[in-house]
């Protein structure tokens, strides 16, 4: 028989890690799985060195810096994390859960189990254009996870979100020369970052695509730059690095084909009260739960994180629900 825990949070994402934390900080018998050989989910892989500015308490730290300070925050409690564990079942039991690790090398018992997956895999929007695969080797890229390999370099972002509007404006302080490539001519930002965006040293270039991509001996490119309204409208522009920042597409949850009857949407897992599945005891915090008017922060899931591991602990010991708090407390004069 395999050890049993209170709680198995799967995903380490900057709120599976969170959910790790406070459960060790409820002094549960937790455990933390990571499909991954990195912690961290899409802000380590896809955006480390963008400021974070829609988290409490966060003045422009870096998703680098956010995962850092998670971790730190876990090893308070020797919280156990185990990499490269990816849940390939999962089985309701009298007891609890039954989870199959990597397609049968492991089964591990749980009394509740914590969802913070994410929208599982992911790949970028790409460029649309014939010859895209061999120009990943010739200065084009879906990601900037290193801001200052781009020192000196003339730059051009494409794209008009958040991801784009951000990136260009950091890339403005460390590149000799950064344009800002969007089809439209507003761009799809948080106000602030587009005011940011003003006053940076960044060429806009709208309403243009990106129609033709040809990559020069001397290692620069030259896009052809068209008006998505009117093909006669176009201009080169010559760069060393193409940055596409059209955001990513999910290939779907895997745990869409566990075993366990679970009720999902396009959104992803369906939950009430923001965190509790059909099922008791197995809970969905972040970016895998819907329900109405939930949005997709961080921000998010940092706030069901508490609320999850105390319904968690409510579910498999009722006597240690809560914790409460001080203006809580019915004060009997």
């Amino acid at each position: 028989m395999s050890k049993m825990y209170d709680i198995i949070v799967v995903g380490a994402g900057p709120v599976g890690l969170f959910a790790g934390y406070y459960a060790s900080l409820r002094d549960a018998n937790v455990l933390l799985l990571e499909a991954q050989d990195a912690l961290g989910g899409q802000v380590a892989t896809l955006y480390p060195d963008k400021k974070i500015w829609d988290v409490a308490g966060l003045a422009g730290d870096t998703g680098r810096q956010l995962i850092d300070g998670l971790v730190k925050q876990a090893k308070r409690f020797d919280l156990p994390i185990q990499r490269g564990r990816r849940v390939t079942d999962l089985v309701r039991t009298d007891s609890g859960y039954q989870l199959t690790i990597n397609d049968g090398e492991e089964i591990l018992q749980s009394k509740s189990v914590i969802l913070a997956t994410g929208k599982g895999a992911f790949e970028p929007r790409r460029l649309q254009v014939a010859n895209e695969a061999e120009l990943l080797t010739a200065g084009l890229s879906y990601s900037a996870p290193d801001l200052a390999a781009f020192q000196g370099q003339t730059v051009a972002v494409l794209g008009g979100g958040d991801s784009a509007v951000d990136l260009a404006t950091e890339l403005a302080s460390v590149a000799d020369k950064t344009y800002l490539i969007h089809r439209r001519e507003a761009f799809r930002a948080l106000e602030q970052s587009v005011k940011a965006l003003a006053s940076a040293k960044v060429a806009k270039k709208t309403p243009f695509k990106v129609s033709e991509a040809v990559a020069k001996k001397d290692g620069q490119l030259v896009l052809t730059l068209t008006n998505p309204k009117d093909d006669q409208q176009s201009e080169e522009l010559t760069v060393d690095r193409l940055i596409v920042q059209y955001g990513f597409k999910t290939a779907g949850q895997a745990e869409r084909h566990w075993a366990i009857n679970l009720d999902w949407d396009r959104a992803g897992l369906q939950v009430e009260d923001q965190v509790k599945t059909k099922q008791p005891g197995l809970f969905a915090i972040g970016d895998v739960t819907s329900y109405p008017d939930h949005v997709d922060l961080i921000a998010t899931g940092f706030g069901q994180a508490p609320a999850a591991v105390n319904a968690a602990i409510a579910y498999y010991n009722p006597e240690q629900a809560g914790p409460g708090h001080s203006s809580s407390l019915d004060i009997q004069d």
